[in-house]
């Protein structure tokens, strides 16, 4: 199956023919948007206008299909280490535990179990525990919880609504910043990323930094992407071929197998640089020569209005984040949105 994730995909689209100056802002800025803390219902939002932006640009909706599982990876990575530390301080937790003053409470529940385990509810206002406690244990072991939702403690794990929201949560974020990235470089040619990127960095020029050596550099980086995911497949099959299973097998297998892959995916990436400095050379690059244009920029109507709609709408997001925490319940998830917010 052929990679499409960083690789230019000419298209008639409206993203395609857009100034790639605009463009390269305009994802920029919604890669901005997608690190606010906006909620639950705010990323809902902004992944209306990502996926509108993707249908504009027209590209193949199987690439969503195909960004999808390494992002499922990395959810899974992320759930399982959130597992193991988001949890709050083991000794406030058994204090308030064996105190049996929190069996039916409202925001703090805890029950602990003949095994040793722990179980129960953290609310995100666990703190109004506090009220009529005295007791300075009692007082200091409420104030060094965090509120998990409902969970349940099994040996070093801890198995709870905020390590799922959360996992869930940061998931979400860098598939979306994929696919903005899928966006920007699906719909513009490497030639033109790299001289939208100078003309973006010419006041830098004015202190003496090589932005054009910059700007190559990122495009090569970007070019080189989609390469270097084929040639991974070109490994994996010829190393299949020898009888290397990287996709079966115990899991010690597994890592011996992946590093069959990744020596020959560093050996070949070397490689293929040291190849294209030759050509580059031969064909007489100067990095520090000065250099005219082919291809010249040119803003149209249809740019600032794209434009300008989108950053709108992240100046809305960020008036959004502002108020939604103190709006009408119906603008956000009060309890997910409170519960991740500590």
């Amino acid at each position: 199956m052929r990679v499409t994730f960083g690789r230019y995909l000419p298209r008639n689209s409206v993203i395609h023919k857009m100034d790639p100056r605009l463009k390269f802002i305009m994802i920029i800025l919604l890669i901005v948007a997608v690190f606010l803390p906006i909620g639950y219902t705010g990323y809902l939002f902004l992944t209306a206008v990502v996926l509108g932006l993707f249908a504009l640009s027209k590209l193949s909706w199987r690439t969503l299909g195909q960004l999808f599982v390494p992002v499922l990876f990395i959810f899974a990575v992320i759930l399982l280490i959130n597992l193991f530390v988001m949890h709050p301080n083991n000794n406030f937790l058994q204090t308030l535990a064996n105190s049996n003053l929190f069996e039916n409470g409202k925001d703090l529940i805890l029950h602990k179990h003949s095994n040793g385990t722990i179980s129960g509810f953290i609310g995100p206002d666990f703190r109004n525990a506090l009220e009529g406690q005295t007791d300075p244990n009692i007082i200091d072991a409420i104030n060094g919880l965090i509120p998990l939702g409902h969970f349940f403690k099994w040996k070093a794990m801890w198995f709870s609504e905020k390590a799922l929201y959360s996992a869930f949560l940061m998931g979400w974020r860098i598939y979306l910043m994929i696919t903005l990235t899928t966006i920007l470089t699906g719909s513009t040619q490497p030639m033109e990323l790299t001289l939208a990127i100078e003309d973006l960095l010419f006041p830098l020029k004015l202190i003496g930094i090589p932005v054009y050596i910059i700007s190559m550099i990122i495009s090569i980086a970007l070019r080189m992407i989609p390469t270097l995911i084929d040639e991974a497949g070109r490994i994996m099959k010829a190393q299949a071929s020898r009888g290397i299973d990287i996709k079966n097998g115990k899991f010690k297998d597994k890592v011996q197998g992946l590093t069959s892959l990744i020596i020959p995916l560093l050996v070949s990436s070397f490689q293929k640089a040291e190849d294209l400095a030759f050509a580059m050379d031969a064909r007489g690059y100067n990095p520090h020569g000065k250099r005219t244009r082919y291809v010249q920029f040119k803003f149209n109507w249809k740019d600032w209005l794209i434009f300008c709609i989108n950053v709108a709408f992240v100046a809305w997001l960020i008036v959004y984040f502002k108020i939604a925490p103190t709006s009408q319940p119906w603008l956000h998830l009060p309890y997910i949105d409170r519960l991740l917010s500590y």
